[in-house]
């Protein structure tokens, strides 16, 4: 079984990823499995400089999701580099380094620093966390500025691959992501949290302690199947999707939808073995039909029902 994917010149071999923010920089789930198996790992978010994030509560269960306020803490670009990436060579997977910033200087001042130090196989550009008051969710809300900034990273990172993740939390989705494609990057995340409450009846005060927070899980599974289905039919950009997998039925779902590789991340905190179970979970599914490869998994379901997948009919090799 080929279970290989490709992201513009980001290869893969196989297309299970983890999701930023839900597995750590990697290696906390060492002790639960080999990570070297999974197609990478998108490391937790981090910015220029050390970031304290979100007092707590910052975390809470919904029906059927988790709502989080965690802030994007994270040691700094640096330390990591110093102190994370070294415990993550030599494992046989790609490692993704997912970037945040306050505005685009501090992603350009980040991307110089990966530039000049490589050891990584890609990055994957956060505009679009809801738990913080500035930064790249306000970049998110502008076609125009998501080019712009892409425009510029592309250029800094030059061969490196680079991502964009981009925020549900738009009337349309299709403009965003055309304005990634435009801008250079090899490929699109799709996508972050959906921006959420919670509150405590009893004492009426807030779940977190922000109040308001990014929701995941599988109560927004259908609404992100929609923006992969919207975008993988008008937008000829590989799509890596997230958003409610819990098994590898719900891989395959967004696989059959139009994407290449998807990311797995509440799933995590229930069980940490779960990106290995759905890799494997996947391959027993499609050996089982009689596929040889993935790749003729992705998007089938576009395809079976006469609708346009622009991926595809431009001949990319997916």
């Amino acid at each position: 079984m080929d279970l290989s994917a490709k992201i513009g010149r980001l290869e893969l071999k196989n297309p299970i990823l983890t999701g930023s923010g839900t597995f750590g920089y990697g290696i906390e789930f060492e002790e639960y499995f080999d990570i070297g198996l999974l197609g990478g790992i998108v490391v937790k978010g981090l910015s220029l400089r050390y970031k304290e994030g979100n007092p707590p509560p910052r975390i809470c269960e919904t029906p059927c999701g988790l709502l989080n306020s965690i802030g994007l803490q994270n040691v700094g670009i640096e330390k990591f580099y110093e102190e994370k990436l070294p415990l993550l060579r030599g494992k046989d997977c790609r490692i993704i380094l997912n970037i945040l910033g306050d505005d685009f200087l501090e992603y350009e001042k980040i991307c110089e620093f990966i530039a000049g130090r490589g050891e990584v196989d890609g990055v994957e550009v956060n505009v679009s966390c809801p738990n913080v008051k500035k930064g790249g969710i306000h970049i998110s809300k502008s076609p125009d500025a998501i080019f712009s900034l892409t425009e510029k990273l592309r250029k800094i990172l030059d061969d490196i691959p680079l991502l964009i993740k981009l925020s549900p939390n738009v009337s349309d989705i299709v403009p965003f992501v055309e304005a990634v494609k435009d801008g250079g990057a090899d490929g699109v995340t799709l996508s972050n949290t959906y921006l959420g409450i919670a509150i405590d009846l009893d004492t009426l005060s807030p779940k977190l302690s922000q109040i308001k927070g990014g929701l995941s899980g599988p109560a927004i599974k259908p609404i992100s199947q929609r923006i992969v289905f919207e975008s993988a039919s008008s937008v000829d950009i590989p799509i890596v999707a997230s958003g409610g997998i819990l098994n590898f039925r719900d891989a395959l779902e967004y696989i059959a939808l139009g994407a290449v590789a998807v990311e797995i991340g509440t799933a995590n905190f229930l069980n940490p073995e779960s990106p290995l179970k759905i890799l494997k979970g996947m391959e027993n599914y499609l050996k089982e039909r009689g596929h040889t490869s993935v790749r003729d998994f992705t998007g089938i379901f576009l395809k079976k029902n006469g609708i346009n997948f622009p991926l595809l009919e431009d001949g990319d090799d997916i």
